[in-house]
């Protein structure tokens, strides 16, 4: 008899754990929604063709199909999520042509992170292709760790992490291959 009612007792007490069990698990999922933030983007435009200008001259021009502005989160951004095409121009108007499948612009350390057969021609001739390139606006310098091919009249390299200004005159690679031309 004392078998029976341990038993049946045992059967009650799993059944009731089972079913607080069950029951937290879907409280614990509800609290985990309660917590979950989705991002939506302030703004949504398509079709973009912006010009940025300093003392009446182009400095830029950047069109994209799409443009995400999320500016009301801790950490606001702008994504390109169909890439972009910029034309940078410096103070004597020579171009610099900049595309790219993807790209994130962060409004606080004025970096753009460029993804996806990321391609710079500049107007003399220079082209570098990459997977992943950063660009500083603020200093005009454009980075990366990736692997990189550069190509210009004096030759090709390929190599991973380069560093660069925006015109092409300094340029500082990594792990470098390839044959080039130089004034030495």
């Amino acid at each position: 008899m004392f078998l029976l009612k341990k038993n049946k007792m045992f059967a009650v007490v799993t059944a009731l754990a089972v079913t607080l069990f069950f029951g937290c698990e879907s409280n614990f999922k509800k609290v985990q929604k309660i917590n979950f933030t989705e991002f939506t983007p302030t703004g949504d435009a398509d079709n973009v063709n912006l010009k940025y200008t300093d003392s009446g001259l182009i400095k830029a021009v950047l069109l994209s199909s799409k443009m995400l502005d999320y500016a009301t989160v801790d950490f606001p951004f702008t994504e390109f999520p169909k890439g972009i095409d910029v034309t940078l121009y410096d103070k004597k108007a020579k171009k610099t042509r900049v595309t790219s499948n993807y790209a994130v612009s962060y409004k606080q350390t004025n970096i753009i992170d460029l993804q996806g057969k990321v391609k710079i021609v500049s107007q003399d001739g220079q082209i570098l292709e990459t997977e992943q390139l950063y660009y500083d606006q603020k200093n005009e310098w454009f980075f990366t760790e990736k692997k990189f091919k550069f190509t210009s009249l004096k030759g090709a390299s390929n190599g991973q992490g380069i560093d660069f200004s925006k015109d092409f005159k300094v340029i500082n690679s990594q792990r470098i291959t390839g044959e080039v031309e130089t004034a030495e």
